[in-house]
């Protein structure tokens, strides 16, 4: 979806726009993301109508979201983005914390959570899931949702489960807590393809679309 020209030895950026009402705040986003040579600042909005507007108009492939934003919140903006334009990828980045505005967050078509004050590497592999059309849980937020997704031990999620072997059962209990590829690769010792090839295959077995519902799959069936 970027929209440069570009060849296989030197592709497009992927394109981003920032969504955030705090001045300093935004001015700093802008310059860690842009010191990243795979990524290009498209846009900016402080506000959740503007970020409608400037999503249609400049098609990014990336959003950056804030959750308090001013005339419309960025939950209520992500699902008139997500509705318009399905294609583009969004990453929460806000302050809010509590369990309704996540979960409303991630049911409005979010693709990853993260919370601020997390590291610029972090936002990185957030960036870089949602680029990879992943999905991507912050840590401090990770629990929480699951906990509100859990239920009694689902007789044909645990089936699925059954079909994994060890090491995939391994890499699953990890993206169940909201770890990243690369941190899985570094807990257990293998290559982030390797890992890669392991999430692949979890998807596969689970008949699911991405690694949240990998992880309600696996909490369904009592896994953790």
């Amino acid at each position: 979806m970027s929209n440069a020209t570009g060849s296989a030895s030197n592709p497009a950026p992927t394109t981003i726009l920032i969504v955030e009402d705090d001045p300093m705040m935004q001015l700093g986003l802008e310059q860690s993301l842009t010191s990243q040579p795979d990524l290009e600042v498209v846009g900016r909005a402080d506000d959740g109508y503007l970020a409608v507007e400037e999503a249609k108009k400049l098609k990014p492939d990336i959003v950056v979201m804030d959750i308090g934003l001013p005339r419309l919140d960025g939950i209520a903006a992500t699902e008139q983005i997500k509705k318009a334009m399905p294609d583009i990828r969004i990453v929460m980045l806000t302050s809010h914390t509590t369990e309704n505005e996540v979960i409303a967050a991630l049911s409005s078509g979010a693709d990853a959570y993260c919370v601020k004050g997390t590291s610029v590497e972090r936002l990185l592999v957030a960036i870089d899931a949602a680029r990879e059309g992943a999905s991507y849980l912050d840590p401090t937020v990770a629990r929480l949702v699951m906990d509100h997704l859990k239920s009694p031990v689902n007789e044909a999620d645990a089936a699925a489960i059954a079909q994994l072997s060890q090491r995939e059962l391994e890499v699953l209990k990890l993206m169940v807590e909201g770890r990243s590829n690369p941190e899985i690769a570094s807990e257990l010792y293998l290559s982030p393809n390797t890992v890669k090839t392991h999430v692949r295959g979890i998807m596969n077995k689970l008949a699911v679309d991405d690694r949240v519902q990998a992880a309600v799959v696996a909490l369904r069936a009592g896994l953790v």
